[in-house]
């Protein structure tokens, strides 16, 4: 063995024993070597001259005895221009490439490079000569899709370097130099467009971070204006499978007000998968009617694959992400699903046979999930622009059980909670959020005091609902019954959204603010009925308007139509006007 060698001394799954002399590091990439194949591995315990090293690849043909060569490297990603419109694995693999040269079945310890090293890209400088400048700062930038990338100085590069010289306007690959730098030191640096980064090292050239506080508009009504999620912010989305985390992923990540959308599937079945890789190239993007792909990457680790790269993949997904911040962007990054990542690091604790915590999840799952939410935030840049990377994740409680590890971890760090109930999701009331369990801490688009007396008036339907059941419909006070239907028509009309109607599927602000204030009015609003069939045929009308209603476009005459006959309805239902 030399310095940069170890030889495998035990293989239990995925993670082998290996001895080594010389240096080794926590996180170093290494390869397993075997008939010409060379398996990535990552280190992630050394105790004394062994390392235990978890494969990210089939370990089925590795021997007791067959050598192992690191790379004295931390398992990183390639970042520059290109990686939009991309779908990689967790190790960033571009699957596209891969399944272009060798069909459905990938073979093991193939590696292919991230970007496209001939595409030739139109390069703009940002500095000229002289200029002062460190991580992060902006060299000059290239047109991909419909964004200006920014070429920055690599985030690695620490201290203060001076510009000797920079290339002039033109059409430059990603390995072609298109700067001259000189550090403190007096050496002299060449500049390339991409760079590789440490995906467990979160990225903090940034003058500050700031507090999120701008809602980030996702045009769901129930998550803007009841259970809203910051720009910047963290939220997780639990429920039980089949109660649409997914759908509803696909449907902020279409309509939320940003930028970049990551998607990182980690651990999902490959149905899943293949339906979000299948859908996102033909969908159109509202704000500029192109293919919603093209601002969109997507990292693709089914729950066939070895459950080492799903840890991968949800830090890919999140270094991306915070690459994409650095240029002034707002990023969305959802990961589909953290549960998934979860029951990983559980078999490798095994594995490790480390003492385990609740439900044998390692006793450091809450510090893990922790990480992964904390690398989310609003920043100041050094230009002085703000930009912000929003973290979704979804969780997959075993029969939608809030009270398991993964979801209290979760809840302990983000800051919005969206509950789906399967109660909900049988009864077809999309989205399927819970109002009475879901909550956040950022600050609504739409003012307090409508949502307050709306959520109170949720609660109270709930309670007649529940005395329903048991006493029936009969031994309920028209009082009560009215205010149950009022509840009703609230979850109808508002919290109900029809995603297949180009209107209803994204809801404005404006609109929003605009709705509720008529639904605000309705329930405050005293009717008086002769009995409790008059009550439910006038609020069935009633919903049955709002939902047609909610199908037109706010700025058309229709809608004002629409609204006239509303308001007839209900002026003619008033105190003094008992339904007959």
């Amino acid at each position: 063995m030399n310095k940069h060698k170890g030889i495998i001394r035990g293989i239990n799954g995925n993670l082998l024993t290996v001895e080594f002399d010389g240096n080794v590091r926590q996180n170093e990439v290494g390869y397993a070597l075997r008939d010409g194949e060379r398996l990535k591995s990552e280190i992630i315990r050394i105790q004394g001259n062994r390392a235990f090293l978890q494969v990210f690849e089939n370990t089925k043909g590795l021997m007791v005895g067959d050598a192992v060569e690191f790379t004295g490297e931390m398992l990183s990603v390639q970042l520059g221009p290109g990686l939009l419109g991309q779908i990689y694995d967790g190790l960033q693999n571009p699957l596209t490439e891969l399944a272009k040269q060798f069909g459905f079945f990938l073979p093991k310890g193939v590696l292919f490079e991230a970007l496209d090293s001939q595409k030739k890209w139109q390069f703009t400088p940002l500095v000229k000569k002289g200029d002062v400048v460190r991580s992060g700062f902006w060299l000059g930038e290239v047109s991909e899709a419909y964004f200006k990338h920014k070429i920055m100085l690599p985030f690695h590069l620490q201290g203060e370097y001076t510009v000797e010289s920079i290339n002039n306007a033109g059409d430059y690959t990603i390995h072609d130099s298109i700067a001259l730098l000189r550090d403190e030191k007096g050496e002299t640096r060449e500049i390339t467009m991409n760079f590789n980064w440490p995906v467990k090292i979160p990225i903090t050239a940034y003058r500050d971070k700031l507090l999120p506080k701008e809602p980030l508009i996702t045009k769901v009504r129930i998550i803007d204006t009841f259970f809203p999620v910051a720009r910047g912010g963290t939220y997780c989305i639990p429920g039980p499978f089949g109660a649409g985390k997914t759908v509803l992923q696909q449907i902020t990540s279409r309509y939320a007000e940003v930028d970049i959308v990551i998607i990182a599937a980690c651990g999902e079945r490959a149905g899943e998968i293949v339906e979000t890789m299948r859908e996102f190239p033909k969908l159109t993007d509202p704000k500029t009617k192109k293919s919603l792909m093209e601002r969109t990457i997507i990292i693709a680790n089914t729950s066939s694959m070895p459950v080492a790269a799903r840890e991968a993949s949800v830090y890919t997904a999140t270094t991306l992400g915070e690459y994409y911040r650095q240029m002034g962007l707002d990023v969305l990054l959802l990961a589909d699903s953290t549960s998934r990542w979860a029951q990983a690091m559980r078999e490798v604790s095994g594995r490790l046979e480390e003492i385990p915590g609740d439900e044998a999840f390692p006793a450091y799952l809450e510090s893990r999930i922790a990480e992964f939410y904390e690398r989310a935030g609003l920043v100041e840049l050094y230009s002085g622009d703000q930009a912000s990377l929003t973290i979704g994740g979804t969780v997959s409680p075993a029969g939608g059980n809030f009270e398991e590890p993964v979801t209290q971890a979760t809840l302990k760090v983000v800051g919005a909670f969206h509950g789906l109930s399967r109660d909900r999701a049988n009864a077809r009331r999309f989205p399927s959020i819970d109002p009475l369990d879901s909550w956040s801490k950022y600050e609504s688009c739409v003012p307090g005091e409508l949502i307050e007396y709306a959520r109170e008036f949720l609660f109270k339907g709930h309670e007649v609902h529940q005395m329903m059941m048991v006493i029936g419909e009969e031994g309920t006070s028209l009082e009560d019954f009215i205010v149950y239907l009022k509840a009703e028509f609230l979850d109808s009309v508002y919290l109900q959204q029809n995603a297949f109607d180009k209107v209803d599927a994204a809801t404005s602000p404006e609109r929003q603010r605009y709705v509720l204030q008529h639904i605000y009015h309705i329930l405050q609003k005293e009717f008086q009925f002769d009995n409790k069939d008059l009550a439910r045929e006038f609020f069935y009308e009633l919903r049955q308007k709002f939902i047609d209603w909610n199908y037109l476009p706010m700025e058309s005459e229709d809608f004002k139509k629409q609204e006239k006959l509303i308001n007839k309805l209900i002026k003619g239902m008033g105190e003094d006007e008992p339904g007959v």
